[in-house]
């Protein structure tokens, strides 16, 4: 293992995000050798890192799994086992597996999982902007002038988002791309043009493509798209 900062470390155990570890070394949470960690500290072969008491060890390269899942609606994305329908029992995986990013609820479509926390950051990483294009129908005949509004940004959530690509494909559906993780982000936007979302798919995260995979079902990632995330790691 090559010495990396303690909080890529923990996320990399897959114990919490960048920012979450942050604010537990922040919190005295942390330690590294028996000794408080700090921000920005790093982290040697053979050190014992724990965070309240509990050793983190990160997983093996043998061990590594990575997954796109096409989430059915009505699948809660969290670990969470108090959550009644959480996506990690639906999935019922051996290994201990957690979500890159979410979908709500109700929405349906392509996620990502895995075991290597090393991958979240440099995906939902505001600053990485990875494309993300779904597929919307919305319960009015959409016009033009909507059209152009959810291209050029829509004010919700304190901000406006940022430029989108729009392809309608009849009167009531469209596809679109953005590259921002707002939280209900799609259906806000609609919403504040008057309009309701009924329907809501994730088709694609970045080149992965939900093609091939029915509704329920979940794949390996290929080697090809495993290399452009890990790409992405690199430069984080």
């Amino acid at each position: 293992m090559t010495a990396m900062r303690i909080n890529r470390y923990i996320s990399a155990s897959g114990y919490s995000s960048r920012r979450q570890a942050d604010q537990l070394i922040e919190a005295g949470k942390v330690t590294i050798n028996g000794e408080l960690a700090v921000l920005g500290a790093q982290v040697k072969a053979g050190d014992v890192v724990q965070v309240e008491g509990q050793t983190l060890h990160l997983p093996e390269e043998e061990d590594l799994v990575y997954i796109a899942f096409n989430k059915p609606p009505g699948i809660v994305c969290t670990a969470n086992p108090a959550v009644p329908d959480n996506i990690i029992d639906y999935l019922n995986f051996p290994q201990r597996i957690f979500t890159v990013g979410r979908l709500d609820r109700d929405s349906r479509g392509l996620i990502l999982l895995t075991n290597d926390g090393s991958i979240v950051n440099p995906l939902i990483h505001a600053r990485n902007q990875q494309p993300k294009e779904y597929k919307v129908k919305v319960n009015a005949d959409i016009t033009d002038e909507f059209l152009d509004k959810m291209r050029s940004g829509v004010a919700i959530l304190d901000t406006v988002t940022l430029p989108a690509k729009l392809r309608p494909i009849n009167k009531r559906e469209f596809f679109i791309e953005i590259k921002q993780g707002l939280n209900r982000q799609i259906r806000r936007m609609c919403e504040a043009l008057g309009y309701e979302v009924i329907d809501l798919q994730r088709i694609r995260i970045m080149d992965i493509t939900l093609e091939g995979l029915a509704e329920g079902s979940w794949r390996h990632l290929k080697p090809e798209e495993l290399e452009a995330i890990k790409a992405l790691e690199d430069g984080a």
